[in-house]
């Protein structure tokens, strides 16, 4: 599905985002200067009574968009340790499964770890192969039911096929609870909600100071670089395979380098 936000460059919305505050900043100063004369102190107590409110308002938003972006980012980093648990335990318990099935379930999940390693690898941006991969990844977990199947069918002994079924079952359901994190967000509407603020309040910051009758000062733009930063770290936070925060995939390249270098010897 097409997103407005997430489907972006980091850097072009962020870019957006700063052109926006400071053409805000100048516009409200411009605006300020040509009806100053109708400003008197009372309008100015109530110019800087909103300015504070609304930062406040944007303090508490991107404070909570930023908690929630990173509330995700931990999930999806759980999500990839208990996938390379449940991969890693199918594996030890097809060398378990009876004979038919132990010849070549272990090197099936062995695939399936390759796919999921180059799966986790590739950026959102390459949108065909990464379909493709998801597409081979459920092809192979077809291959290990059935190899699940199988094994009861053989041995129908909770020790040794009832466990493999249990590990099978395991990695498909970590798959699906892993591939469901990658893909929640925060709302757009809250990221949305969340610029349009801050350029709301940097029109009222040029019309405050256009109301004391002096030029933005450097304070302002300070402020506006570091909601651009904030902004910039929440809605990368948020995307785990683009951009420059990732979700470490190290669980299951160690898993893969383990198997790789048990089939060695």
């Amino acid at each position: 599905m097409t997103s407005l936000i997430y489907d972006q460059s980091s850097v072009l919305i962020v870019g957006v985002l700063f052109v926006g505050l400071v053409l805000g900043i100048e516009a409200g100063y411009r605006i300020s200067r040509r009806s100053r004369a109708h400003v008197n102190k009372s309008v100015r107590t109530q110019i800087n009574a909103i300015q504070a409110s609304m930062l406040g308002m944007i303090a508490l938003l991107l404070g909570f968009t930023f908690s929630q972006s990173l509330e995700r980012h931990d999930a999806r980093s759980e999500a990839v340790v208990d996938e390379a648990n449940a991969i890693g335990t199918a594996y030890l318990r097809a060398q378990l499964a009876p004979p038919p099935v132990r010849d070549r379930a272990p090197s099936t999940v062995a695939e399936y770890l390759d796919l999921r390693v180059e799966g986790s690898a590739i950026s959102l941006d390459h949108a065909e192969r990464a379909e493709s991969l998801i597409v081979e990844t459920k092809r192979k977990q077809a291959e290990l039911w059935e190899f699940a199947k199988q094994a009861a069918a053989e041995v129908d002994s909770p020790v040794t096929s009832g466990l493999f079924i249990q590990s099978v079952n395991e990695l498909i359901d970590s798959f699906g609870r892993r591939e469901a994190e990658i893909t929640r967000h925060v709302p757009e509407l809250v990221v949305i909600l969340l610029m349009f603020t801050c350029v709301l309040c940097a029109v009222v910051v040029g019309v405050s100071s256009g109301a004391d009758n002096h030029r933005p000062s450097a304070t302002s733009y300070t402020l506006v670089i570091l909601i651009v930063l904030l902004v910039f770290v929440v809605i990368d936070l948020d995307r785990p395979r683009r951009g420059l925060i990732e979700v470490p995939q190290a669980s299951l390249v160690d898993l893969q380098r383990s198997i790789q270098a048990e089939n060695k010897n």
